[in-house]
Order: structure tokens, then sequence, then C-alpha cells
């Protein structure tokens, strides 16, 4: 049976990249090993070890094997040492370094002469090298002791207590039980912002606030269906209530029309979707709880658009997202100036982020995304997430009316 597995690879000595390219390139001849994922490189400089050391160049891949732990960590010793990694001293520099982070959902701890197995890596969630890489291509891959995912992890490693922009604030995030949403709501706590959870399903929901209240900070969620008129209209007043007025509200909500039942939705039935949710929820609760800010005399609203609405794609879902988030983003314009000098208005327009819909592309659309992205990489829930996070604080104070695209360059201008 195949398992998933994560590895993570660094090197500062000699072409690092050649080094680590050459390591993914001779794992699959090893046999029963698949490079399904790999991250981009990430320059760091060394942690521990004797002084004077290169910088290292590091990366996380996934792999689909057949071979058990053990099998696979010893064929990850082999190909370290046939590309020349000498054992000197601890934490010394090296040609190649490839660890065993995790192996499936299994705690292993073996010893034996020749192998040392702990699985997951017992300093995985300590280390930003290892991390910041493995977020980007297993950002949600649970931690089966910590029981934290990965980008939760790097969230709480990211954030120490004297990094806390936006404590004192609250926040509401719409739609943040899973993808950008719950990626944008940790980012907030662990900026020091309390945070309100919102979604459909109380199971999610409650998942998320824990995840938050684990950053310290108060968090609590409401369940609201957007395409309910009354229960839309609540919203706004109900969460302000909570904690007597608000600071931050990001209108992440958005239809799916691209996985799941939806598939089978015609043309209108998607679009009444889109209409229903991120066109008029975002526009409805927008105007509200601006007015409530204006009157509290502060605040700072979030929308999503899309970074390919104004300059167009081929297909079903280019004419229906062009039309949903081009009327968001023309609408952020508009109730900038209604909202200003007292509340800031600004609008996310992310690009190929590998959601639910991008974990599953084919592999003809992995490489459109691949080739048509500067950065070469799918972006990731959290690369939006940060933007939120900088956009909403006290540094990006005069910022309002613009459109963020977060795409690695895909759509310029």
């Amino acid at each position: 049976m195949s398992v998933t597995a994560y590895i993570a690879l660094g090197s500062n000595l000699g072409d690092r990249a050649a080094n680590l390219q050459q390591a993914l390139a001779l794992l699959p001849g090893c046999g029963e090993i698949q490079v399904t994922r790999v991250s981009s490189f990430h320059e760091t400089d060394p942690v521990g070890g004797p002084p004077g050391q290169g910088r290292y160049l590091n990366a996380a891949a996934e792999l689909q094997t057949t071979l058990s732990a053990s099998d696979l960590l010893r064929t990850l010793l082999d190909v370290e040492k046939k590309l020349g990694r000498v054992r000197l001293e601890k934490d010394g520099p090296r040609t190649l370094d490839l660890d065993l982070l995790l192996y499936g959902q299994d705690v292993l701890d073996l010893k034996k002469p020749d192998l040392d197995l702990r699985v997951p890596h017992p300093r995985l969630h300590e280390r930003l090298f290892v991390l910041e890489p493995l977020a980007e291509i297993a950002g949600g891959m649970v931690h089966p002791v910590l029981l934290r995912t990965v980008a939760e992890l790097l969230r709480q490693l990211r954030a120490p207590n004297g990094c806390r922009e936006l404590a004192g604030l609250r926040a509401l995030v719409t739609g943040s039980t899973s993808g950008i949403g719950r990626a944008i709501a940790l980012e907030l706590a662990a900026g020091g912002a309390d945070v309100l959870v919102h979604g459909r399903r109380s199971p999610d929901a409650e998942a998320a606030a824990r995840g938050c209240a684990g950053f310290g900070v108060r968090s609590q969620f409401l369940l609201t269906d957007l395409r309910d008129e009354e229960k839309l209209l609540a919203l706004v007043p109900n969460a302000w209530s909570i904690w007597n007025g608000l600071d931050i509200w990001i209108n992440n909500a958005g239809a799916d029309t691209l996985t799941g039942e939806s598939l089978r939705w015609s043309f209108t039935e998607k679009l009444q979707a889109l209409w229903e949710v991120d066109v008029r929820a975002t526009m409805v609760l927008a105007r509200a709880v601006g007015e409530r800010m204006r009157e509290q005399g502060r605040g700072v609203i979030l929308t999503m658009g899309w970074d390919q609405a104004d300059s167009g794609m081929e297909g079903d879902s280019g004419q229906l997202f062009g039309a949903a988030k081009g009327a968001v983003m023309a609408f952020t314009k508009s109730l900038a100036i209604d909202l200003a000098p007292l509340v800031r208005v600004n609008c996310l327009a992310p690009g190929w982020i590998r959601t639910a819909w991008g974990e599953k592309a084919s592999a003809p659309w992995q490489e459109r995304v691949r080739r048509e992205t500067p950065l070469q990489r799918w972006g990731t829930p959290d690369d939006v997430a940060r933007a939120a996070r900088w956009l909403v604080s006290p540094g990006a104070s005069f910022i309002t009316g613009q459109i963020i695209r977060v795409n690695g360059g895909a759509v310029r201008g």
C-alpha cells in the first residue's frame, strides 16, 4: 500500500541547488518511490554547528512510497552518501541533508545500530527552515502528535510574544472554516487579534476557533448561511454585539462552483450561487459593518477578488469568476471612497492558490500554473493570509481603495 511521506532537503556545500535537484532525481531510481510535489528553494542561515558555515538552501518534498518507514530512511541515507555527505561533526556543513519528516500519520520511535528512526521528526515544529517549505506543499497536513496543521505550527513559530501588531483588535473573517479563510483567521490570531470565525458547519467552525484560541487570543464562532436573507442581515449586528464592536472585517466567503456537487450544476446555477455569496453578501455585509465602523471612528475592511477578473480567462469559470469578482473589485474601490478617512477598504485578488480544487487539478492544469507564474509554484492559503495580516495592520495605514494581487506575478499591472 502506498503511503504519503514528507522529507526535508538541505545543502550548504558546493552547488547547493544542484545537490538538491540531484537528490530529487535519484530518489525515484531507488525503486518504490515517486516524488509528487516539491517546494521552492529557501535560503537560510545555519542553525547550530560550528561557526563560519555557509548559508543553507532548503526545500521539502512529498513522496508516494510503498517502502516501510525504516527502508525509506535507509534510502535517504544512501542518497546522502552518493552525493558526498560525510558526517564529521554535529550540525556541520554538508553537501546534502535528507530528513524524514512525516510518514503518513504514523508515530514511530525505533533505534537500531544502523538506524535512528523517529517520525514525526522530533524538531519539525521548532524549525522555520523546515516548516516554511513544508507549508508550501502540505500546509493542511496534521501533525499526528501535536494535532495541529503544518500551517498552524508555522504561524505559531513565526509569532513570538513580542510580535503582536494586531493585539487588542477584534476581527471577523467570513468563510473561515477552511482554505484561505481559515488561514487568514489563524494568521490574524497569530498577530494578536481576537477572531470571530464564521462558517456554516459547527464542527469545522469549532475547530477553527480552537486553532485561533491556541495563540492566546479570544475566539468564538458564528454559524450563518449567507444565502439566507434573514441570517445575512443579522450577521453584522450579532457579531458586533459579542465584543462591543469590530476593528477588522474580512469578506472571504465564496461559493464553491469547482468541486463536489457543484460540478453537476448548470452555468446559471453557478452564477446564482456566486451572485448570492460572493457578490451580494459581500456588498451587504461590507456596507453594514462599514457604517458601524465609521460611527466607531475606525476600522478596516477587506474583500476578495480574483487576479484575472480584469484581464479575462477562457471557459465558463473565467466568465463566472470574471463577472462576480470583477463586481467585488469595483465595489471595493467605491466603498473605500465613501468610508474614508475613518475606515480603510481594500481587496485581495489571489491567483493560482492551492485550495481544494488546486489539490486535485489535472496534470495539464498543474503545468499551466507553473508556466504562467513567474515564481513557478502554486500560491498557498498562507501566502494570501500574510498579505491580509499586513493590509489590516497599522503598517498599511496609508493604503485604501486598492486591489492587491497575490499571484506570484502571473498577472501584472
